[in-house]
């Protein structure tokens, strides 16, 4: 999905981090007014370039450390603001990977058990790479989120990320736990943690905000394009084998003859949308992983690796180890 929703309260965090706005912008090439709009979206691309803005301002190895120093309550945009609102941590999880979407390009997922609670995060567009301090950021931030509500120091069983920061002291200290590297970006939380009450607790202020953030979610859909709704279908579907008009209309709540209509208007076809999301998830894993061919084909739904190598010289008039010597993807 090409929309995420980007709240002038960020200027907040430049503020306190004394970072200049119009300077992270520029570096970020990213017009100088976003901020003072009433409504703003970016897609993963452009998301991940403000982070980067933010970084090259900064020039502080420790950033993300910093950002969730600075974390404070008026600082919060409702979605957070309304998570703190929740009985506990386990709660408070489960409420944001509701909304996650209104203040990051990225999917929480919670899983809890009797002894843990486990939150992982994956970006939603796998076309793009999310930086990797980002995600240092998001197991800070995490983890902050269940200081605040609990005024206690909430320590993560275990911190997991594919690519640990360098500073690995410094993170462990913040955390009481040493940063492990790991395939997915993940924090995992006692039981007792998880569910320790949460002195912000506010049950009649969830059900203030629970509609408005309904609304905005809702809004953030409908403002995406046919072609961008199929697309994030695809990226979630392909990798089990999905790839069919049909399963992605009933995914999409949707017939495939509206569907189908719905393309039209926008000049695509179903099959261009498939083919054009292949292709970009072939690059990206051409470029950032060491999968073979083979295993590349299966992520992308081909019956077999022969049609995969025939679509991707077609699209690009190359084949994939060519692209990945060349590194021009």
């Amino acid at each position: 999905m090409s929309g995420y929703s980007i709240s002038p309260l960020w200027k907040v965090l430049f503020a306190d981090l004394g970072l200049n706005a119009e300077n992270v912008l520029r570096r970020a090439a990213l017009p100088g007014d976003l901020f003072a709009r009433t409504r703003t979206t970016l897609t993963s691309a452009e998301f991940y370039e403000l982070w980067h803005g933010m970084e090259q301002e900064s020039g502080d190895p420790l950033l993300p450390l910093r950002i969730g120093e600075s974390i404070c309550v008026e600082s919060f945009d409702p979605p957070i603001f309304a998570a703190l609102c929740s009985p506990d941590l386990d709660t408070a999880l489960r409420r944001l990977a509701l909304y996650k979407r209104l203040c990051g390009a990225v999917r929480l997922e919670v899983e809890s058990d009797s002894s843990t609670t486990a939150m992982s995060l994956e970006s939603l567009d796998k076309t793009v790479t999310a930086p990797a301090s980002l995600r240092w950021m998001e197991l800070v931030f995490f983890t902050q989120i269940g200081r605040i509500g609990t005024r206690s120091r909430v320590e993560p069983l275990r911190v997991e990320t594919p690519q640990p920061p360098p500073q690995r002291e410094e993170y462990a200290e913040f955390f009481g736990v040493p940063v492990t590297e790991a395939p997915q970006t993940r924090l995992v939380f006692s039981h007792a943690d998880a569910t320790r009450p949460f002195l912000t607790a506010n049950e009649k202020m969830w059900e203030f905000f629970e509609p408005e953030l309904k609304r905005r979610l809702s809004e953030l859909t409908e403002e995406a394009t046919t072609a961008d709704r199929v697309h994030g279908a695809l990226l979630e579907m392909l990798p089990s084998g999905s790839a069919s008009m049909d399963s992605v209309s009933r995914r999409l709540g949707t017939s495939t003859r509206t569907l189908q209509r719905r393309l039209q208007r926008e000049g695509l076809s179903f099959q261009r949308v498939l083919d054009r999301t292949r292709e970009s998830l072939a690059r990206h894993y051409l470029r950032t992983s060491k999968l073979t061919g083979a295993e590349i084909s299966f992520l992308l739904g081909f019956e077999d690796p022969n049609s995969f190598f025939r679509a991707f010289s077609s699209w690009t008039g190359k084949t994939p180890e060519q692209v990945r010597g060349s590194r021009a993807c």
